[in-house]
């Protein structure tokens, strides 16, 4: 069995989390993964069933406590190794930990090199608040279920104009986002929308799983998953497809 990560609409955490969930992987296995890790002070999940242009797709949802102010104050001091710990006591696979690590390295190394800093001193902000570990953990958790023989990659379709994060107003694509697309050779088609498609999650996802292999001639689906985003465009679905080449 093998994946196809169709990324016309961009790709982030929650929306790779929810649509390997629409494929069929094993929710129990997320959460199991997510009781252990002991954070539940820190956040809840939802999961549920959304219509996004009349189609339906599974929406994967972190839910913080609303006294948390987690990007600014509660996990600004979290740090590569700090994750790595969390990861390492989580219930899950060795090959779930070591995909989620290595996500998370790509993304400290993207981190490291904006900031004009060490890997080992960059304090994640959003990148290491609690929902981003949740959508990493969960995603890892999920791809290792499923077990795929190879995975491809469309472009990465990303939008345009600025966004507003912790650190002020940042250009899209964010800097993060393009340092990881420059290091890993991921593509990108960028578009006419306004705003931010591709996140640094989501570009790290791709990262960890690209190998620059294209699609096959002829293909067979099998599966489809659609994974919604929260953003405001046009179509803020990622699809997720098991397919096989027509042999």
């Amino acid at each position: 069995m093998n994946l196809y990560f169709e990324c016309n609409s961009g790709i982030s955490g929650d929306m790779s989390v929810a649509a390997l969930l629409d494929l069929g992987a094993d929710r129990q296995k997320l959460d199991n993964a997510f009781k252990s890790m002991n954070l539940n002070n820190e956040f809840t999940y939802n999961i549920s069933t959304v219509n996004i242009n009349a189609v339906r797709a599974c929406d994967f949802n972190v839910i913080l406590p609303e006294n948390q102010h987690h990007k600014e104050h509660h996990h600004e001091h979290r740090n590569l190794e700090d994750i790595n710990k969390i990861i390492d006591n989580t219930d899950m696979t060795d090959n779930a930990k070591k995909l989620a690590k290595r996500i998370f390295e790509i993304t400290a190394q993207a981190e490291a090199k904006v900031h004009g800093k060490e890997i080992t001193e960059v304090h994640f902000h959003e990148v290491g608040a609690i929902d981003s570990i949740a959508d990493i953990v969960g995603f890892s958790v999920l791809y290792d279920d499923l077990k795929p023989e190879k995975v491809y990659f469309s472009a990465l379709t990303e939008g345009q104009g600025v966004i507003q994060c912790q650190h002020g107003l940042l250009n899209v694509p964010v800097p993060a986002v393009c340092e990881i697309a420059a290091k890993y050779k991921l593509p990108l088609k960028l578009t006419d929308n306004n705003g931010e498609m591709v996140t640094p999650t989501g570009a790290a996802i791709a990262a960890a799983l690209y190998t620059g292999e294209k699609l096959p001639d002829e293909l067979i689906i099998e599966k489809v998953g659609n994974g919604a985003g929260k953003r405001k465009y046009i179509n803020p679905v990622l699809r997720v497809m098991m397919i096989k080449e027509n042999i």
